[in-house]
């Protein structure tokens, strides 16, 4: 009776794979499923006949597909999965007593147990299996080793000032009190509770905890999705105190966020006339610009209008949650600097300006505005004047060099991102849009520019808060700036003239296709350092069983792609590598400027676009995704809606093969990548065929949003993986020091200061991301070495 189970659920089995195996051949793919699934058919039907040849044709097969998953992937364990999880467990099967005896006494011969064949082939095969957990083809060993050259006058002592650590943004801390010896007896010091959670019923989705806590004037200084502030003492977590206005919960608000609050202090009160000596500087998703003061919490009247300045004013119309602040205010000498971020292709037309705002930090007067589509008139706005709108913005946080008066403001795209039908090529917005641009920093003048993408029609924003750094050996330094984008360039630039201080080269991409009437930029930047993604083929598919693989593979056949991150997206579908979540994000990268290192994670995840073509009819319908949920790119009123999707399986996996999160380091004296590691495990994800989160962390290589520190001690502090873990790596290497489970997860970048203890800590906000499924909570947590 086994053998015939056995026969006809391997009957079945087969018939499901030649299923899906014949869709992917009639889609132009691999026909080794197919095949593997005909002879799969004869084992079948040989084992319902009782020939025990149906084991020694199995053990072929095996062979037979051990040769082809080394010809595609190579010995990556990861990739294994797919091509090798079920035939394996068939073949184990197949191999046992109670299949082999019964074959054998079919045919005459008894006491047989073992088939020399298919039990040396299993016996073989799962040794190999064994020998390849230990081996991953894909980190890039090596160690960067390159020595301390100059002091940092400019890096946080022991505070941590800024969103970025200073205006310069580096997210590098001089504090060498933790280092990569004593980093593994981190422990917990204490951990704090916001009380600030998302209501499913009423709270958008993408609703993030993703603040860097600041320590200055002895306290930590936060901000929460909801908009509140807190005050902390540093060395308990204990409040202080506690800004919490009336929150506007609504599911239509896009970006549910607070990124962090930034902090002025005036010589004294007396002096400055002023209400507050110290302020807290806190912009809200909806766009205000406020200040409190930094000891009591209560709000420094003299600033605005009873401490709030309404940044929809000017704007002209502005629709319900088109305009949001998610970032941290530039707080640059007596200037605040604000750009800011509306909704994505949330309508055609009449989007808020992206209008970059210097204001007096204590008065709140507007000192200058540069607006994108006129540049040259940067003096302050009338007061019944309007922005023009739709033009770029730059949702970041904003970079400044104080000493040479420059400001840096990293411009993304204007929405509709993914369409440029209405496009003005000659328009003084097309030349700012992803464009990094440099200003005066006290009158707004413009100073130069560097464009990132070229006509941006995949959402290509510049992300990132840029980073500043002196290049070179003593004596002979260039003033450089980092500036990481989507696309995965980070490309170096001096900061004084905009000039590339690393090659940059026009790469030649696709400029046919996409929807009628659109136009293509026929080059695009590509940086010396980047991390562009691979080109995707058929092998790069991925999955936990053939059949979700197989249907990644037949969609991959379906879409169109181009084989670089610039397809045209389409109304067919097009794959998008990488997508609009982009390599780099709002965390941004960390740069040691004593040893000239460069620390960051970028992502591997693909998206597919498809475009919704609209209709007078249909001009202001909302539209639902598969699971009956409005879905943002709508895009009203114009010519296409845009669908955009997470490239994954029924079963809710990245279709493209693991690694999706990476640690990366770079020697910036010469431009190469030393070391690359996958970060993160599979622990804690959330899956569609679980019932709970998955238990077990496989080291993959997780997604990772959110920024990392780096410190003199030559540690490497990195939260952001989806799986909850707080991690501390050896710059050099980029080898794992310290790890720790956190309550949710920690998709924000860390800061670190000194206690009045005269302990070194280190603290990040654990509140997890609701777009990308981590655990939600409240926690922000601190650690040090006891």
């Amino acid at each position: 009776m086994i053998i015939k189970i056995t026969a006809i659920a391997t009957a079945l089995l087969a018939i499901a794979l030649l299923y899906m195996g014949g869709q992917l051949v009639a889609a132009g793919g691999s026909p080794a499923y197919a095949l593997a699934a005909i002879v799969m058919l004869v084992v079948a039907v040989l084992l319902f006949r009782k020939k025990r040849v149906a084991l020694t044709l199995y053990a072929l097969l095996m062979w037979a597909l051990l040769a082809w998953i080394i010809s595609e992937v190579g010995f990556d364990k990861w990739q294994w999965i797919p091509r090798g999880d079920l035939f394996a467990l068939l073949g184990f099967w197949l191999a046992m007593p109670w299949i082999v005896r019964p074959l054998y006494q079919a045919s005459g011969a008894t006491g047989r147990r073992f088939h020399p064949l298919l039990g040396g082939t299993v016996g073989i095969m799962m040794a190999v299996v064994v020998a390849i957990m230990f081996y991953d083809p894909y980190p890039t060993e090596g160690e960067l080793t390159n020595p301390v050259s100059r002091a940092t006058p400019d890096a946080p002592s022991d505070d941590w000032v800024a969103y970025g650590g200073t205006a310069g943004g580096q997210r590098f801390s001089a504090l060498d009190q933790i280092d990569t010896e004593n980093v593994k007896r981190l422990t917990l010091a204490w951990e704090y509770h916001t009380g600030d959670v998302r209501d499913p019923l009423q709270d958008a989705s993408e609703y993030t905890f993703e603040a860097t806590p600041l320590k200055v004037n002895d306290r930590v200084y936060l901000c929460t999705a909801h908009n509140e502030v807190h005050a902390l003492n540093p060395e308990t977590g204990e409040v202080i105190w506690k800004h919490v206005p009336e929150k506007d919960r609504s599911y239509l608000q896009q970006h549910q966020t607070c990124r962090g609050v930034s902090y002025y202090e005036t010589a004294s009160a007396e002096a400055a006339g002023s209400s507050c000596a110290k302020r807290i500087v806190h912009a809200t998703t909806d766009a205000k610009l406020i200040e409190l003061d930094a000891d009591t919490g209560e709000a420094c009247t003299d600033f605005g209008d009873n401490g709030v300045i309404d940044l929809a004013s000017n704007m002209g119309e502005v629709r319900p949650h088109a305009l949001m602040q998610t970032s941290a205010p530039l707080v640059a000498g007596d200037m605040i600097i604000v750009g800011g971020s509306v909704m994505d292709n949330g309508y055609d037309s009449g989007n808020p300006s992206g209008v970059i705002r210097a204001y007096n930090a204590v008065t709140g007067d507007l000192v200058w505005n540069f607006d994108p589509a006129n540049p040259d008139e940067t003096q302050p706005i009338a007061s019944d004047a309007t922005y023009p709108q739709d033009t770029p913005v730059a949702w970041a946080t904003l970079s400044a060099d104080l000493k040479n008066g420059l400001v840096y403001v990293p411009f993304g795209n204007a929405s509709p991102d993914e369409l440029g039908l209405q496009r003005d090529p000659q328009s003084n917005t097309e030349k700012f849009r992803d464009a990094l641009v440099a200003l005066d920093l006290k009158t707004g003048a413009f100073r130069w520019k560097f464009q990132t993408s070229n006509n941006d029609l995949w959402d290509r924003d510049n992300p990132s808060q840029p980073s500043i750094i002196d290049l070179g050996e003593p004596g002979s330094t260039q003033p450089a700036l980092l500036v990481p984008t989507k696309t995965g360039n980070i490309f170096v630039l001096n900061r004084l003239t905009g000039e590339a201080i690393q090659p940059v080269e026009q790469t030649q991409v696709s400029t046919e296709g996409g929807v009628e009437g659109e136009t293509f930029a026929a080059t695009q930047p590509v940086s010396k350092i980047n991390f562009i993604p691979e080109k995707l083929t058929e092998a790069s598919m991925w999955g936990l069983t053939p059949f979700d693989q197989m249907a990644c593979r037949i969609t991959f056949n379906s879409l169109r792609y181009d084989g670089n991150p610039w397809t045209p997206a389409t109304e067919t579908g097009s794959l998008i590598f990488p997508g609009n979540i982009g390599v780099f994000n709002w965390g941004s990268v960390a740069v040691d400027p004593q040893r000239q290192l460069l620390i960051a994670a970028p992502v591997r995840l693909a998206y597919k676009y498809t475009l919704i073509k609209r209709t007078p009819e249909t001009a202001e319908q909302r539209l639902f995704s598969e699971d009956g949920q409005p879905y943002w790119n709508e895009n009203f009123h114009g010519d296409y809606a845009i669908y955009i999707q997470q490239f994954a399986s029924g079963l809710g996996i990245p279709c493209i093969a693991p690694p999706w999160g990476r640690l990366a380091g770079v020697d910036l004296t010469t431009g190469e990548t030393r070391w690359v590691r996958r970060i993160g495990t599979t622990k804690n994800l959330k899956t569609s065929f679980l019932p709970g989160r998955f238990p077990i962390g496989f080291p993959m290589g997780m997604v990772a949003h959110g920024g990392p520190l780096v410190t003199a001690g030559g540690v490497v502090f990195h939260g952001a993986t989806a799986d909850n873990f707080f991690r501390a790596y050896d710059i050099n290497t980029g080898e794992t020091l310290w790890q720790t489970e956190l309550p949710a997860g920690g998709q924000a970048t860390p800061s670190t200061y000194i206690g009045k203890d005269g302990k070194q800590y280190v603290i990040i906000a654990a509140g997890g991301h609701g777009s990308l499924g981590t655990t939600l909570g409240d926690s922000v947590m601190a650690f040090r070495v006891d």
